[in-house]
């Protein structure tokens, strides 16, 4: 059957700076503890029919990190992938598509944290030489691109740096995917940017 020319658009169907700005003013609204997404059984009937979330999260797997509870946002909302030090792997890069290509998602953010332990390990192996364990070797080696870049500024702060250079890394490595987000982005139907969560505040700051 075809579809009415008179159907509504997509709840997700938002340009990509109105997607940011409801995310951003989820995060405020979580760290002044005014949050608002405290139904979840709200909208579940509707939800096991489709999905239409707004924004995509390449967060870190940290426990502390939690995307849905930072940004204020219900279920069906954000889609997220999450991966030990938010970097871009060829699944986590499926996974976006999926979501650009298929859900029609408008927005995407890298969201690195403070104090991480992926790249904290990562600052370790390159300064001293560390052996780690186990698959971990293969977990640093793709932190090492955005971490050694931050390093060789020789910042104040190793890691608050090398956290914040991993991020823009990544955002770059999204943005430049072809075929289906780099030519999103190129459209001007997907804004991608990076943040960086404080633990201990619950603020997101763009980086």
């Amino acid at each position: 059957m075809a579809q009415s020319s008179e159907m509504k658009a997509a709840p997700n169907d938002i340009a990509p700076d109105e997607a940011m700005r409801r995310l951003m003013d989820g995060n405020a609204r979580y760290v002044e503890n005014l949050t608002q997404n405290r139904d979840m059984a709200a909208g579940r009937e509707a939800r096991a029919a489709a999905q239409y979330p707004f924004a995509g999260i390449l967060s870190c797997a940290d426990s502390r990190v939690a995307p849905e509870l930072a940004f204020d946002q219900g279920p069906g909302e954000l889609f997220v992938v999450r991966v030990a030090g938010n970097f871009v792997d060829t699944n986590g890069l499926a996974s976006m598509e999926f979501g650009v290509a298929v859900l029609g998602i408008p927005f995407l953010m890298v969201l690195g944290h403070s104090s991480c332990g992926a790249i904290s390990a990562t600052i370790d192996v390159i300064e001293n030489g560390t052996e780690l364990p186990g698959h971990l070797p293969s977990l640093t080696d793709a932190l090492k691109p955005g971490v050694e870049k931050a390093l060789a500024t020789k910042p104040a702060d190793p890691l608050v740096a090398a956290t914040e250079e991993n991020v823009r890394y990544n955002v770059e490595k999204l943005k430049t995917a072809t075929p289906i987000v780099a030519e999103a982005v190129s459209a001007g139907k997907l804004k991608i940017v990076g943040g960086v969560y404080d633990i201990a505040t619950g603020k997101v700051e763009l980086v």
